[in-house]
């Protein structure tokens, strides 16, 4: 099966739309032990392999993805320390499934944004779509801007950071980790979770079940500072804490008229 995508045409495996061609076409310009990459050219999995045979086999440690078009799945399943940059905006599920890498996105990025990503840090300048950070484990993931709904939905671990306003269902089903939101968050805050912390400094439309207020400690404030000082984000305003209430833990054994009260 023939298909035309951009203006790249490639043959498919009719299976699973799985580009058949694993040949690493070897475009980068390497200098000084760092490596650019020009994809304005290139489908994502000529430039996903491009970006393995450089760390991998040729042990660069510094990557440059010039003009990735919005391309969906970039950077999935880089599992060593390295640095890769994006010059540019990228589609649905880029950086998914990570352990080890500093990343830097210099444009917007669409759903499912690193998910998976088990440590490392990814530092987004722009935007985020919906279900960034989904079932994160580790690692530190920052959005200068603003994302979807259901950020960090059943977060493992680690911690997202996010300067502008959330969408709803922002942690659902949050199960370990923490969460700071310096702006606005949409209705249903941390709907169902069942650990972890979400700091919001701006206004909450409202919480999700057994999503209820916490007492903000020394301990929050030293680790809201530390983080955002990594980040250059400035001193930290005055916050709100919210936890599990621990209701849910024990659904199965309340009685039907105490589940209406706790839904």
């Amino acid at each position: 099966m023939d298909a035309v995508v951009g203006e790249s045409q490639i043959t498919y495996d009719a299976r699973g739309l799985v580009e058949v061609d694993d040949t690493v076409l070897g475009v980068a310009v390497v200098k000084d032990g760092k490596a650019t990459i020009d994809a304005s050219e290139l489908t994502t999995r000529k430039i996903n392999l491009e970006i393995r045979s450089l760390v991998y086999e040729q042990g660069i440690e510094d990557v440059t993805i010039l003009n990735p078009g919005g391309k969906h799945s970039l950077g999935v399943g880089v599992l060593t320390r390295c640095k890769m940059t994006f010059e540019g905006s990228l589609g649905y599920f880029a950086l998914g499934v990570i352990d080890g890498p500093e990343v830097t996105v210099n444009g917007r990025v669409g759903w499912s944004a690193c998910e998976n990503m088990m440590s490392g840090v990814v530092v987004i300048n722009g935007n985020a779509g919906s279900l960034t950070g989904a079932a994160i484990r580790g690692g530190d993931l920052v959005i200068k801007g603003r994302v979807g709904a259901r950020t960090g939905i059943d977060q493992k671990g680690g911690t997202i950071i996010i300067t502008g306003a959330a969408g709803s269902n922002t942690g659902f089903m949050m199960q370990r980790g923490r969460q700071l939101i310096l702006g606005d968050v949409g209705p249903h805050l941390g709907d169902s979770m069942y650990d972890g912390i979400i700091y919001v400094a701006g206004k909450v439309k409202s919480l999700g079940a057994d999503c209820v207020p916490g007492e903000m400690t020394d301990e929050d404030l030293e680790f809201v500072t530390r983080k955002m000082g990594l980040y250059d984000l400035g001193t930290p305003p005055e916050l709100q804490k919210f936890v599990c209430g621990k209701m849910l833990y024990n659904y199965d054994n309340l009685e039907p008229h105490e589940r209406k009260l706790v839904l």
